[in-house]
C-alpha cells in the first residue's frame, strides 16, 4: 500500500449494492474547514439499484450532504473507518509511532479512510479515485498477524513483511489487536490476547459469546484458539455472505442514534426503542431480542455495551439487528456497576431487577421480562462448565470470573 503525500482534501466512496459481488463508486467526501461534505455522483443517482448509503443520514439526492449537526463526517462514513486499534497501526506505519497522543497530528480523518484496508466491516470502502477500484489488501498468515500486533505493542521494530501483515487490522473497530483472517470459505475477525491483559480477557470474551448462543440470543460464531502459545479469539464475520464478493451493509447504534464518539456517553437503550418501532424489520421480536441482549450483558459483566457494540443491517429501506458481538466481561474489584448505556431514563445500574421495572419500554410485560430473566439465569449456571470447556478456560480462569464478572451478586440484588 502506498502512502499518500499530504492530506487528501477528497475521497471517493465505493458501494456494494445489495446482491452485488464488485463495487461501483457511489460519491465523493470532500473537506471543507472541520467538516466534511458528502456528493452523490451523478451517474450513481442514476442507476436503477441506487440504495441510500444510509437514511436518513445521506439521501439520494443531488449536492453537497452536510452531517448532522453536531457530526464533522456522517456517521455511516465514520463506521466504515478505523478505530483506535487501526489508528496505531496507521500512525505507526506513517510516523513511525503508534501513540495516539503523540504531538504529531498530521493525520486527518479522510487519511485514515485512505489509508485503512479495504476488507473493512460493511458495504463501502474509500478511494482515491472515482474511476478504478485498487484494493488495498495484503496476505498474512495468523501468526505473522500476531507477530505484527505483538511487536506493535512492545514498540519493537518490525519488518515491512509483518508491517504489511499488520493492515489486515487496520479497518476494523476497537482498541484491542486484532487482524482479518480468510481462512478457506470463512471469514473472521481474530482478537489477540494484549501484553496488558491482567486478566484472560480473549477466553472471557469466548466464554461470554458461548454463553449467549446457550440462552438463545442471535451472536457471531466463535472460537477459542491458540496461536504462539497465546490465545486467539476467531469471530465469524456476519457482513459477509456464502457469495464471495458479497458484502451487507452495516451501521452502529451510535449512528442510529444520531451521535459523535465524543457524546457516545448520551447513548441509551430506551432511545432505540422508538428507531426500532419505525424502522426495523420485525420491531416486536427485535426489542425482546434487545432487551435480552441488555440482560445478558448485566448477567456476565459487560459493562462495555456501548454504541459502537450494537449494530443493525440496512438493505436500502429497513433496519435488522446484527449478531450481538463484543460481548466481554470486563474487569471489577466490587460489586456496584453501570452500563454503558442507560436502560431507562435515570437507570444504567448493573441490576436485573431494574431491567424488569423497565420492560414496558420495550414493550415487554413484566412477567415476560421475568422469564427472560429466569431462563438466562438457569442455563448459565447449569451450563457454565460446559461453556468453559468449549472456550478452553482453565480451572483458575473460571474461579477469577465466577461470582466477580459472571452472575456477580450485585446483579441479582432484589430480584
Amino acid at each position: 500500500m502506498t502512502i499518500s503525500s499530504g492530506a487528501p482534501k477528497s475521497v471517493y466512496v465505493w458501494i456494494w449494492l445489495p446482491g452485488s459481488t464488485e463495487p461501483v463508486p457511489a460519491g465523493v467526501i470532500e473537506q471543507s474547514g472541520e467538516i466534511a461534505f458528502f456528493n452523490y455522483g451523478r451517474s450513481y443517482l442514476e442507476r436503477e439499484n441506487a440504495i441510500a448509503i444510509y437514511l436518513p443520514e445521506l439521501p439520494l439526492d443531488l449536492g453537497r450532504i452536510r452531517p448532522f449537526q453536531g457530526l464533522a463526517i456522517a456517521g455511516c462514513i465514520s463506521d466504515a473507518g478505523p478505530d483506535a486499534w487501526g489508528r496505531r497501526v496507521i500512525r505507526y506505519r506513517m510516523l513511525g509511532t503508534a501513540d495516539l497522543d503523540s504531538e504529531i497530528d498530521d493525520v486527518t480523518e479522510l487519511t485514515y479512510l485512505l489509508e485503512s484496508a479495504s476488507d473493512r466491516i460493511g458495504a463501502i470502502d474509500f478511494q482515491e479515485s472515482p474511476e478504478e477500484y485498487v484494493p488495498r489488501t495484503s496476505k498474512a498468515t495468523l501468526a505473522e498477524m500476531q507477530e505484527a500486533a505483538q511487536r506493535l505493542e512492545e514498540g519493537v521494530p518490525f519488518s515491512s513483511e509483518l508491517e504489511m501483515a499488520l493492515l489486515h487490522g487496520s479497518s476494523v473497530g476497537g482498541a484491542r489487536p486484532k487482524a482479518l483472517l480468510n481462512n478457506g470459505a470463512r471469514m473472521l475477525i481474530a482478537k489477540f490476547s494484549s501484553n496488558t491483559d491482567s486478566y484472560p480477557v480473549v477466553k472471557a470474551e469466548g466464554v461470554a459469546m458461548e454463553l449467549a448462543r446457550r440462552v438463545g440470543l442471535n451472536v457471531a460464531n466463535t472460537e477459542v484458539v491458540e496461536s504462539m502459545g497465546k490465545d486467539v479469539l476467531l469471530v465469524e464475520r456476519f457482513d459477509r455472505t456464502s457469495i464471495p464478493g458479497q458484502r451487507l451493509s452495516v451501521v452502529s447504534a451510535l449512528t442510529l442514534l444520531e451521535l459523535d464518539e465524543m457524546f457516545a456517553r448520551y447513548a441509551t437503550y430506551f432511545d432505540l426503542v422508538p428507531i426500532i418501532q419505525g424502522r426495523f424489520i420485525d420491531p416486536l421480536p427485535t426489542l425482546r431480542e434487545l432487551f435480552a441482549r441488555i440482560v445478558f450483558n448485566i448477567c456476565v459483566g459487560n459493562t462495555d455495551d456501548h454504541a459502537r457494540n450494537h449494530a443493525a443491517f440496512w438493505d436500502g429501506h429497513l433496519l435488522s439487528l446484527t449478531p450481538a458481538f463484543d460481548i466481554c466481561p470486563q474487569q471489577r474489584s466490587g460489586g456496584e456497576a453501570v452500563q454503558a448505556m442507560a436502560i431507562a431514563p435515570g437507570f444504567k445500574f448493573s441490576q436485573l431487577a431494574g431491567c424488569i421495572d423497565a420492560s414496558e419500554r420495550y414493550f415487554l410485560t413484566k412477567s415476560e421480562a421475568r422469564q427472560i430473566v429466569d431462563a438466562q439465569l438457569e442455563v448459565i449456571q447449569s451450563q457454565w462448565n460446559d461453556a468453559c470447556d468449549a472456550a478452553r478456560l482453565t480451572e483458575n480462569d473460571r474461579i477469577q470470573l465466577w461470582g466477580r464478572q459472571i452472575l456477580n451478586p450485585y446483579a441479582t440484588e432484589g430480584l
